[in-house]
């Protein structure tokens, strides 16, 4: 079952961000070891074979070598680079940047 969020997801939130990322990258482990045990598997069942077939795949330990350096780049990224905290409210009025409009009714009437 799924974990449940108990208010609206949101990416700007640290916290969901966090749960996201961790469970991205749960994902990308479970591909890697199904994939790879596969790809294993079919080239141990090659070697061995009785039939006379050529062994099995040769670039198998150079995939999951690949693979694995990206996992591991991955996981340094979720759990030691990435941060999480909340970002930084901006202010147009404290940076004086941008148009904004006085929607005081005094100068509206003033205008009339």
């Amino acid at each position: 079952m799924p974990p449940r969020w108990p208010r609206k997801p949101d990416r700007q939130d640290p916290a969901y961000r966090r749960l996201d990322d961790r469970m991205n990258f749960a994902v990308h482990v479970a591909i890697f070891a199904l994939i790879n045990s596969g790809l294993w598997f079919f080239r141990v069942l090659g070697e061995t074979s009785e039939l006379g077939i050529s062994g099995g795949f040769p670039w198998t330990p150079w995939v999951t070598a690949g693979w694995g350096a990206i996992l591991v780049a991955h996981a340094v990224f979720i759990f030691a680079i990435a941060k999480y905290e909340d970002p930084a409210p901006t202010s147009t009025k404290a940076s004086g940047a941008g148009f904004q409009p006085k929607s005081d009714k005094k100068t509206a009437k003033a205008k009339r």
